[in-house]
C-alpha cells in the first residue's frame, strides 16, 4: 500500500488497508482514546477483545495483522533476507585445522553424504555416517540443498584435495546407527565369558582308558 508520512491520519503511514479504517477508529473509540493514541500505547491494545471485530468481511487474519500493524507501524511485510557469511578466517585449505567449527552451504547430496561449501575452493564431505548422531538411511532427511549448517573440520588432506566434516553433536551421547554399522560382536556360544577358560574334558570309561594306554603303547 502507498504510506504517507506525517499524514493526518496515522493509519495513513501503515499497512492498514483503508477499507478496515473503521475498524480500527472502533477500536479506539472502545478505548476513548484517539488512532495515535492506540498505536503509541500498547497497554491500550492488550485492553481490546481482538474476537469482537470479526465479522463476515472483517476476518481473523486481517484483525490479527491490523493489530500487527499497529504495533509496528511502517513495517515491511517481507520477511527480511537472512545473512550468511563464511568464517573469515578459512580462505584456503591450509587455514582448515581439525577440530575447527565453521559455517557452511550444502551443495550437492548423494547416496553416500553431502557436499558442503565452506568458503576455499574445495567443496568438503559430510559423509552419511557424519550426518547426525542418529542412524540416517537417506542424506535427503536430513538435509536440503542450498541449506546453511555448522559442521566441525574432521579430517584435511591438501594434496588429494580432501576435506572431511561432521555435523554430528560432540556433546551428544553416541546413538545406534550414527556411524558405526557392525553388527554387535556374537556372544560365545554355552553363554560363557569372553577369555573364560575351555571347560575341562570329560572322564573316560575303563573301555575308553584301556584304548588310549594301547593308542600311547602303539605311538611309541
Amino acid at each position: 500500500f502507498l504510506r504517507i508520512r506525517d499524514a493526518a491520519n496515522p493509519l495513513d503511514n501503515s499497512s492498514v488497508h483503508p477499507e478496515t479504517y473503521p475498524v480500527v477508529k472502533a477500536m479506539a473509540a472502545d478505548l476513548n482514546c484517539e488512532v495515535k493514541d492506540l498505536i503509541q500505547n500498547g497497554d491500550l491494545r492488550k485492553q481490546l477483545n481482538r474476537k469482537k471485530y470479526i465479522t463476515e468481511t472483517v476476518g481473523e487474519l486481517t484483525i490479527n495483522d491490523i493489530f500487527k500493524e499497529l504495533e509496528k507501524p511502517g513495517r515491511d511485510p517481507r520477511q527480511q533476507i537472512e545473512e550468511f557469511r563464511f568464517d573469515e578466517n578459512v580462505k584456503t585449505m591450509d587455514d582448515l585445522k581439525p577440530g575447527m567449527k565453521i559455517p557452511g552451504i550444502v551443495t550437492n547430496i548423494t547416496n553416500f553424504g553431502a557436499f558442503v561449501d565452506i568458503g576455499v575452493k574445495q567443496d568438503g564431505l559430510v559423509h552419511i555416517s557424519q550426518l547426525s548422531n542418529t542412524f540416517v538411511s537417506d542424506p535427503n532427511q536430513v538435509v536440503k540443498l542450498q541449506q546453511k549448517v555448522m559442521v566441525t573440520v574432521t579430517e584435511v588432506d591438501p594434496s588429494r584435495k580432501r576435506i572431511a566434516l561432521t555435523m554430528k553433536d560432540a556433546s551428544s551421547p553416541a546413538q545406534s546407527g550414527g556411524g558405526d554399522r557392525r553388527p554387535p560382536a556374537a556372544k560365545p556360544q554355552g553363554g560363557g565369558k569372553p577369555g573364560a577358560k575351555a571347560a575341562a574334558a570329560a572322564p573316560m570309561n575303563p573301555f575308553q582308558a584301556k584304548l588310549a594306554e594301547l593308542k600311547k603303547k602303539m605311538d611309541n
